[in-house]
């Protein structure tokens, strides 16, 4: 009995294992990471307003937002789930326990929690007001292109704290390192700031540059009018020159004939990026590079703990 028990197969191992991990979601409190993923969303659909979707100042800073909620989210899933039982994943190891049925069932576990904190985050989006577009790019419906994106930055940031997770020592050093990894995320997203040379390549290898991107293709970011330009114009209404006021009768001129909006359509287009292009190629490369950050990032969790029998933690 005790040797047909130490052989199972790989499929049974993970059967085995997600039991395990959502009977912990029950008893260990590991629940908690929904309501936080609640109260996080909240604060920061609050904070962005309501234009998303409507200006590019809004959009961006509304995808941006979102982007790192998703990040956060899922960095803080799972960056202490295997350091903090590598004394039990060591024991069982060495029993004959497949490390790729431990990682597998992790990853499966981990997808749950990530869609239903895509789906928390969706549905406060949704009472905040958000003004969400009716088509999709890759499907028919918006909202599940928006929601295939937030997944997968989700997913992927998750799956890169479980490769952390499986290389530091314990709890306090993926702690430790977390902080470092959120900087590097959200720093070099390719947004915050403008990088030059051979620093330009740094965000093709951040998940924030193209979750980012994959959202402001979809919510057609290049269509939408840009309000920045015309509010710094208007402080300047009052600039004098040899007695003139040229910005003031510019402006009175617009708004009187009717003007404003196609200034702003034009600005905005002028402002237009050509990696947000609303195509369905180009989120479908954002999905892509994600995926293979998601599968990379577990197999570098496999590869490490396959030498936990050499590890002398």
């Amino acid at each position: 009995m005790a040797e047909k028990r130490r052989y199972r197969g790989r499929f049974a191992q993970t059967g085995i294992y997600l039991g395990k991990l959502f009977r912990m979601f029950v008893y260990q409190n590991d629940w908690k990471m929904l309501p936080m993923a609640a109260l996080i969303g909240g604060l920061v659909t609050f904070a962005v307003g309501t234009n998303v979707f409507v200006t590019q100042e809004g959009t961006m800073n509304g995808c941006f937002s979102l982007a790192c909620v998703c990040v956060w989210n899922g960095c803080f899933n799972s960056i202490q789930v295997i350091c903090r039982e590598r004394p039990i994943i060591k024991r069982e190891h060495r029993s004959g326990a497949h490390i790729s049925s431990y990682i597998a069932a992790h990853m499966i576990y981990q997808a749950v929690l990530c869609i239903a904190q895509t789906a928390i985050i969706l549905t406060i989006c949704g009472f905040a007001g958000f003004k969400f577009p009716k088509e999709g790019l890759v499907t028919s419906y918006f909202l599940l292109d928006f929601a295939i994106s937030m997944f997968l930055i989700t997913y992927a940031a998750d799956m890169l704290s479980l490769a952390i997770s499986a290389i530091v020592k314990n709890t306090t050093a993926a702690m430790t390192v977390m902080p470092f990894v959120m900087m590097f995320q959200l720093l070099f997203s390719g947004t915050l700031i403008l990088l030059n040379g051979p620093a330009a390549n740094i965000p093709n290898f951040t998940i924030t540059k193209w979750g980012l991107q994959s959202l402001c293709a979809l919510g057609d970011y290049n269509s939408q009018p840009m309000v920045s330009m015309w509010n710094m114009i208007w402080k300047f209404r009052g600039y004098e020159i040899e007695g003139q006021k040229p910005i003031e009768m510019i402006t009175d001129y617009i708004r009187k004939n009717g003007l404003r909006d196609q200034f702003l359509q034009e600005t905005g287009a002028y402002s237009a990026v050509e990696a947000y292009a609303h195509t369905a190629d180009n989120v479908l490369l954002c999905w892509f590079v994600l995926i293979f950050m998601i599968m990379l990032f577990a197999v570098v969790a496999v590869a490490v703990l396959e030498q936990i029998d050499r590890d002398k933690r």
